[in-house]
């Protein structure tokens, strides 16, 4: 077979395939083992193609969730993971859940961020621009709405950093993450602010979105939907399926989460929110680059007057979609199904139900001291 001189020079996954094969001396059979088809992806997903990577996917449920009906939903959730316990914990975290009468969710959709960074001539110049950015919100608003009409500019902050103005545009682009089409639209916004006030782009993102990395901002400010989940657990759950008891579970994550995260220096005042994340992630085609984001939250807990348990997460920055992007797959798409949400916003709300429940079975393990064990029995074969 004649060499190529660019990956891209062949025209299907399955010459590629062979190619580096036949380059490399290896087989890859298993790569080349998949149930989409060239044209679903490629110019849409990947480039290069050669195949699929395969995740083992299990699922955790019936997961309760009731709304502020006090009606209950229960739900399976898919886990695309290669940690062995952690569909096991989930699972216990939702029967905790669910014979707790189902968790209580609560979803803001702050919108999805694009930040832009301007070069002006000085303060007084970056301060003018700002003034006419918050004086024409309807007329930035119609430039961007031509690229798209699922899509709805919510608000704009700005902040200056000598000569360089930075501007946060935040929309609504329904039910798909967004990304794309908040870069879109953007770029309208910018071409009629450099009109207009004779300021030049550096750059359509400078890292003021703030987009897949960790950063104050997005814990403060929110990025894509904030999530908040609560269950009160009675102590006598606690006791039958957490094998533990209220006090040492907020004492847990007093220590652990709270004063260890503190000490650390860290985002993320939790457990293990990105584990979760990254499982339905992976099992329902988001971007997995956003698990860094939803790594940010807190865990809290308190015993109440009556000795249960009062448990809650918050995640600010938590980017999905339910259309677009990866979602579309197949198996993907099978995932999706598995979980019976309507929209976005019922797709976050169980992600953060999920979460909640994770967080629950994680912390209660290490109060009641079987973390090692746990893992032990199910995150390798015994010997």
């Amino acid at each position: 077979m004649k060499k190529s001189s660019s990956l891209q020079d062949f025209p299907s996954a399955s010459k590629r395939r062979k190619f580096l094969e036949k380059e490399l001396n290896i087989n890859l059979d298993h790569i080349g083992n998949f149930n989409f088809t060239q044209d679903q992806v490629v110019g849409r997903n990947i480039e290069n193609l050669i195949g699929a990577t395969q995740i083992p996917l299990g699922v955790a449920g019936p997961l309760a969730i009731k709304n502020f009906k006090f009606e209950i939903k229960n739900y399976f959730i898919p886990l695309a993971t290669t940690e062995g316990a952690l569909v096991a914990s989930v699972s216990r975290g939702c029967k905790t859940i669910t014979e707790s009468s189902g968790a209580t969710v609560y979803v803001e959709d702050v919108g999805i961020t694009r930040g832009p960074v301007f070069k002006t001539k000085g303060i007084e110049h970056g301060q003018k621009v700002i003034a006419w950015i918050n004086s024409h919100i309807p007329l930035i608003s119609q430039s961007t709405q031509k690229t798209s009409a699922h899509l709805k500019l919510l608000k704009i902050d700005s902040a200056i950093v000598g000569r360089n103005l930075f501007v946060r545009f935040y929309f609504d682009t329904q039910d798909a993450m967004g990304m794309n089409m908040a870069t879109f639209a953007t770029e309208q916004a910018t071409k009629l602010i450099e009109a207009e006030t004779g300021t030049k782009c550096i750059a359509l993102a400078g890292n003021f979105d703030i987009d897949k990395k960790p950063a104050w901002l997005n814990f403060i400010s929110g990025r894509g939907k904030k999530v908040w989940a609560e269950i009160v657990l009675p102590k006598k759950v606690v006791k039958e399926v957490l094998k533990t008891t209220p006090k040492a579970m907020a004492e847990v994550v007093e220590s652990k989460t709270h004063l260890g995260s503190i000490l650390s220096g860290s985002l993320g005042f939790n457990s293990h929110f990105a584990n979760i994340i990254a499982a339905i992630f992976a099992a329902t085609g988001q971007d997995l680059a956003h698990v860094v984001e939803g790594s940010l939250g807190i865990t809290s807990a308190e015993v109440l007057e009556n000795m249960d348990l009062y448990f809650s997460i918050y995640l600010p920055s938590l980017i999905v979609g339910t259309v677009g992007g990866g979602t579309h797959l197949p198996t993907q798409q099978e995932a999706l199904s598995l979980m019976q949400v309507s929209n976005v916003l019922e797709y976050s709300k169980v992600l953060g139900a999920a979460v909640l429940a994770g967080e629950l079975s994680l912390l209660a393990s290490l109060a009641e001291g079987s973390l090692a064990e746990a893992h032990s029995k199910l995150g390798r074969k015994g010997k």
